[in-house]
């Protein structure tokens, strides 16, 4: 994924550019909706409809984890995005999807010779040439990827909330550390951030645990859908449980809910990727505090129905 940078600001955000869809104005008056601090919120939120998280920026509308993703969620009024980080073969963390560098940018053209393209294999500075925007559509040509310092600015800039996944931690060992060292040196580690504009999550349940050891503030959640009798070993290091939409059901969501994360507040839920109406009414009726999406607007606008 499901994660967590930008290089310059984009020229435009492709308003009536040929070829790129775009997506409608943002509604007035979003709602502001948190995604799991733990100190805050029990009564309020439980009544509240679940909140809109927008999956690697807005990328139904634009480049998955560019800065025009993220800003295309802001125009939309969403305040959380989700993003997914991983680091440079010289130790950059930056924000990419895949392992590989192939699917998203130019990288075969800019470096032919070195497939299969690993982004451990490549430097920040060489990662830093490619265009991370064409392949989505022609008014993107120039994007970059983002490095996490850079997104951390541009979603502080825009006062948003930031999902941050740990991807693919097994292949960067002791990237826990260094994700919290820019988090701490971009200001994301004050009690601000922490209470309500940062959670950490990952597919990795070590990878996890090692966040909420070095940094038992901080939120936390596991991607997954373990089993509901394994559940208590999950809440003794994180505060959320992010399965799949496909796997749910309200038995599911309930038992998530009847326990109590690492913080002492109820478990969440966020679940993903739901692109469509009928599946986040379907979502909203099992009791789901969060909604990951590719095209937050649609699902606002369900929720709101």
């Amino acid at each position: 994924m499901l994660t967590l940078a930008v290089t310059a600001t984009l020229t435009a955000l492709a308003s009536g550019t040929a070829g790129v869809v775009q997506p409608p104005a943002a509604p007035a008056g979003s709602p502001a909706a948190v995604v799991g601090a733990p100190a805050a919120r029990a009564g309020a939120a439980a009544a509240a409809a679940p909140v809109v998280i927008a999956h690697r920026g807005a990328s139904g509308y634009a480049p998955e984890n560019t800065l025009a993703a993220v800003d295309t969620a802001h125009r939309l009024g969403v305040d959380w995005v989700e993003n997914d980080v991983q680091r440079t073969k010289d130790g950059e963390l930056v924000i990419v999807h895949d392992d590989s560098l192939a699917r998203t940018t130019n990288v075969e053209q800019v470096f032919p010779g070195r497939a299969p393209w690993k982004i451990k294999d490549f430097t920040a500075a060489e990662i830093s040439r490619l265009d991370a925007g064409s392949w989505f559509g022609s008014a993107y040509a120039g994007a970059r990827v983002p490095t996490l310092k850079q997104y951390l600015q541009r979603v502080d800039r825009n006062k948003q909330k930031l999902l941050m996944e740990v991807k693919n931690p097994a292949l960067y060992p002791g990237i826990e550390k260094d994700i919290l060292k820019v988090l701490r040196a971009q200001g994301w580690l004050d009690a601000a951030h922490v209470r309500s504009r940062l959670v950490v999550q990952s597919f990795d349940a070590a990878s996890i645990r090692s966040v909420h050891r070095q940094h038992t503030g901080l939120v936390t959640g596991f991607l997954g859908t373990p089993k509901v009798a394994d559940l208590p070993k999950y809440a003794a290091f994180t505060d959320q449980i992010n399965p799949q939409h496909t796997t749910l059901s309200t038995a599911y969501v309930t038992a998530v809910h009847k326990l109590k994360g690492a913080h002492g507040q109820r478990l969440r839920v966020n679940t993903w990727t739901v692109d469509d109406a009928a599946n986040a009414r379907k979502a909203k009726g099992f009791g789901v505090d969060g909604v990951i999406t590719n095209k937050p607007d649609v699902v606002q606008a369900a929720m709101r129905g």
